[in-house]
């Protein structure tokens, strides 16, 4: 399989929990698998997981588990005929100290806080956007409401604000648990739903990080980036996450369809420059959840993301409920190979007027600068946290980079990074023995051969966290 930089993160459901099939999509190349903790139970999640631990295994291929967290739910209750069809021009009522089920005039809401939020004159939009209504006045308990765009509403469906300014918390308490199964079974990334704020994604560490220590693990925390809000804050909750996903569906519902793809392109810049990772979500195969092959549209989307470089693309219901989850990654990871093809890269240009003051940091810079001059094969990172690796993949660049650590954990967490290939190499703490265990590494899997040239960078002392010190430009004899 020709190397990708590009990952793709599959989400795991019924459609695709069969291990056989999860199996085939892994080798297909699924390097993230998403467990969407909107949907099942904990049990359901805890044996997902081990389900993906086994069949990676089988593999011969760690991939990350990422936990997606539900985040609030502002949504409307139930009906009693499970929906109804609303027409323009028609009245509506969201009521929160409804108890009864729904009917053609008016629902309960999950969301209580919604009569204190709204006044007359906001858009509130419905089930993604697809029903518009706008708020007459608010009496009581009550919103009522008229109907601008009709459609049929039915149980639990979405509410945004047009514009964002709803307070719901970033974490719940049925969150708050979710976090405890995910780090049980030491889940490599937790996404953070509605994160509107740094503190959100502050708070969602600590309680990971309490979590996770019995297991002496910490995971890697992602902000979805889906309220209005969240975009003046953007830099803020950037620093405060180890990425970021752009989470285009909520996103286009705040703040409008037309805005978000120059939105997207901005996130992706902003977490490169800030070393972070990135993740282009939602609705990017849509189609294929019912049909075996993408639409036109589809295919420029995601290569669109590739060339801006995102570090993943992200599949939904088309792996989770879809037909064709297998074809869905066999098309997508075709679609960022082609777009990754031979690009115009100007590397200077990443390091003018930068300047480095890490020693290890200035030492990755370094080997991706003479690998790209000198034509080389590889650059081989051995790493103990994965940082060297990171700052590598932050540059577009051609050349494959190979990350060998002695720590699993690691090694999962990698996988999400663009441009990287985590590999398990047991190293030896005398150096000149590790790198000639580092070469053999790169022989046996056909990675290089007899005179070809790679970078490799590591520490001395081999095995010190943050400790990379040293490039060597070698030549296999």
């Amino acid at each position: 399989m020709p190397h990708r930089a590009t990952k793709i993160v599959a989400t795991l459901g019924p459609a695709s929990s069969d291990p056989a099939l999860l199996e085939q999509m892994i080798r297909a190349g699924v390097n993230v698998v998403r467990l969407n903790f909107s949907h099942g139970q904990a049990q359901d999640h805890i044996d997902r997981a081990r389900l993906v631990r086994e069949v990676a295994k089988r593999v011969g291929r760690e991939v990350a588990i990422m936990a997606d967290l539900q985040g609030p739910k502002i949504r409307v209750g139930k009906f009693a005929a499970g929906s109804v069809m609303l027409e323009s021009g028609q009245k509506f009522v969201l009521d929160a100290a409804r108890t009864e089920l729904g009917d053609i005039d008016g629902v309960g809401l999950d969301y209580k806080a919604l009569p204190r939020e709204v006044k007359a004159g906001d858009v509130l939009l419905l089930n993604d956007g697809l029903i518009v209504i706008t708020v007459d006045a608010v009496k009581g308990e009550a919103v009522h409401t008229t109907v601008k765009m009709g459609g049929e509403l039915s149980n639990n469906k979405g509410i945004n604000k047009q514009g964002g300014g709803l307070t719901a918390p970033a974490l719940t308490a049925k969150d708050m648990d979710d976090i405890r199964t995910a780090m049980s079974f030491q889940a490599d990334y937790v996404a953070v739903s509605f994160p509107k704020s740094a503190s959100d994604m502050e708070l969602a560490r600590q309680l990971c990080n309490v979590a996770a220590a019995e297991y002496g693990h910490k995971p890697g925390l992602i902000a979805k980036i889906e309220r209005a809000e969240a975009i003046p804050k953007l830099e803020e909750i950037l620093r405060a996450s180890d990425g970021i996903m752009v989470a285009r569906g909520d996103l286009a519902v705040e703040v409008g369809n037309a805005t978000v793809p120059a939105l997207q392109k901005r996130m992706i810049k902003l977490a490169r420059e800030h070393d972070k990772v990135v993740i282009t979500a939602t609705q990017m195969m849509e189609s294929m959840i019912t049909n075996p092959v993408p639409t036109r549209a589809e295919v420029s989307d995601v290569a669109n993301a590739v060339l801006d470089g995102t570090d993943a693309v992200m599949l939904s219901a088309e792996t989770a409920t879809g037909k064709y989850p297998l074809e869905t990654v066999q098309e997508m990871a075709k679609i960022c190979l082609a777009a990754e093809g031979p690009g115009d890269f100007k590397l200077e240009a990443d390091f003018t007027g930068k300047k480095f003051s890490r020693i290890d940091q200035s030492i990755a810079m370094g080997a991706l600068f003479t690998a790209h001059h000198l034509g080389a094969k590889a650059i081989v990172a051995m790493t103990d946290s994965g940082s060297t690796a990171l700052w590598m993949s932050r540059h577009l660049i051609q050349v494959p980079i190979y990350a060998l650590t002695s720590k699993v954990a690691t090694q999962r967490k990698m996988a999400l990074y663009r441009n990287v290939q985590p590999l398990f190499i047991d190293t030896s703490a005398d150096r000149d023995t590790a790198l000639k265990e580092a070469e053999n590494h790169l022989k046996t899997r056909g990675i290089v051969q007899k005179g070809d040239i790679y970078a490799i960078t590591c520490g001395e002392p081999m095995g010190a966290p943050g400790g990379t010190n040293m490039l060597k430009i070698c030549q296999v004899s």
